[in-house]
C-alpha cells in the first residue's frame, strides 16, 4: 500500500521555445539566476538517461526546489493522513456519490483491470481513479522513478539543501479533492484518458525530451482545460499563482536554485515561464 500511495501522489502531477533540447530554462533578472526544470514524475527505463541539461542546472545550483519535500511526502505519517482523507468521513461509499451510469462505467473498468470496485468502495473517486491510473502506467513499464525522485535522491546524497513550494498536506488535499462536486464528469473523463494512455504517454515524453513547449501545452492542457476547466484551474492555474511569489523571492537570495516541477506548470499562457517573462525576467532554454 505504501508504494501505491507514493505512486498516486506522483502520478497526479506527472508530465502535471519549441525545437530546443530539453525542458530546462534559465531565468535571469538583475544579478540573480534561477533554473527551472519541467519534469515527468514517472518514466520508463528506456527514458533514461535524462537530458544532460538537467545535470547542468543541478550542478550549478546550491538548493534544489521541488513541488513539495519528497521525503516528507513519503513519510509513513503523511501516508496515513492521506489514507484518512481519501476515505469518506461520513462512512458512505462511492456509489452514493456517483450516478448509476458513472458508477457502472467505473466498476466495469475496475473489474476489467482485476480490481473489483467493492474493494475500494469506501474511497473517493479521486483515489480510485489515481490507483487505476498507476496500474495502467505500470503495465506500460512506467516506474515511480521519475525526474523528481532522481534529483531528490542526488541532493540528499550530495548534502544539497532541498525545499518545497507547498507542503505535503497541501498536495494531499489536491489529490483527495480532485473530483469533489464534479464526480461524474471526473470519472468519465478519466476513464477515456486511461484508455488512450499508452499513445499519449509516448507523445508526452517525446515532447518533454525535446522541450517542445507548444506541443506539451497542447497535449497536457488542451483537452484537460476544455473538459475539466475548474479542475485545470485548481491544479495548474491556482498553484502556479501560489508558487510564483515564492519563486520570485529567490531573486533576493544569494544561493542559486534549481526548481523542479511538473512540466505542465511551466509551459503555455498560464505557465510559470510566461509569468516570469511578464515580470521582467529574461528566460531562455539552457
Amino acid at each position: 500500500m505504501k508504494r501505491v500511495i507514493a505512486g498516486i501522489m506522483l502520478v497526479l502531477f506527472a508530465c502535471s521555445g519549441a525545437g530546443a533540447e530539453s525542458s530546462v530554462w534559465k531565468a535571469r533578472k538583475g544579478g540573480s539566476v534561477l533554473y527551472l526544470g519541467g519534469t515527468c514524475h514517472v518514466l520508463r527505463e528506456k527514458d533514461f538517461p535524462l537530458p544532460a541539461e538537467f545535470d547542468r542546472a543541478y550542478r550549478a545550483a546550491q538548493v534544489v526546489v521541488f513541488e513539495t519535500d519528497l521525503g516528507k511526502l513519503q513519510a509513513p505519517a503523511t501516508q496515513q493522513r492521506f489514507l484518512a482523507k481519501a476515505l469518506y468521513s461520513d462512512g458512505s461509499t462511492v456509489d452514493k456519490h456517483l450516478s448509476p451510469k458513472a458508477y457502472a462505467a467505473l466498476s466495469a473498468f475496475s473489474e476489467a483491470n482485476g480490481l473489483p470496485l467493492s474493494t475500494f468502495g469506501q474511497f473517493k473517486p479521486s483515489m480510485i481513479v489515481t490507483t487505476l491510473t498507476l496500474m495502467e502506467l505500470l503495465k506500460m513499464g512506467v516506474t515511480q522513478q521519475g525526474v523528481d525522485n532522481v534529483y531528490y535522491a542526488r541532493a540528499i546524497a550530495d548534502k544539497k539543501a532541498v525545499d518545497g513550494l507547498e507542503t505535503a498536506d497541501q498536495q494531499i488535499d489536491y489529490v483527495v479533492s480532485m473530483a469533489d462536486g464534479n464526480e461524474d464528469e471526473f470519472v468519465d473523463y478519466s476513464i477515456e484518458d486511461m484508455k488512450n494512455m499508452r499513445e499519449q504517454f509516448g507523445l508526452l515524453v517525446g515532447a518533454w525530451r525535446t522541450g517542445d513547449a507548444g506541443k506539451l501545452d497542447e497535449l497536457m492542457s488542451g483537452e484537460f482545460k476544455a473538459r475539466q476547466p475548474q479542475l485545470y484551474k485548481r491544479l495548474i492555474v491556482e498553484r502556479n499563482k501560489n508558487w510564483l511569489p515564492v519563486i520570485e523571492g529567490y531573486q533576493k537570495l544569494r544561493q542559486t536554485r534549481f526548481v523542479l516541477v511538473g512540466v505542465a506548470h511551466l509551459v503555455g499562457p498560464d505557465g510559470i515561464i510566461e509569468a516570469l517573462r511578464q515580470k521582467g525576467y529574461t528566460v531562455e532554454k539552457l
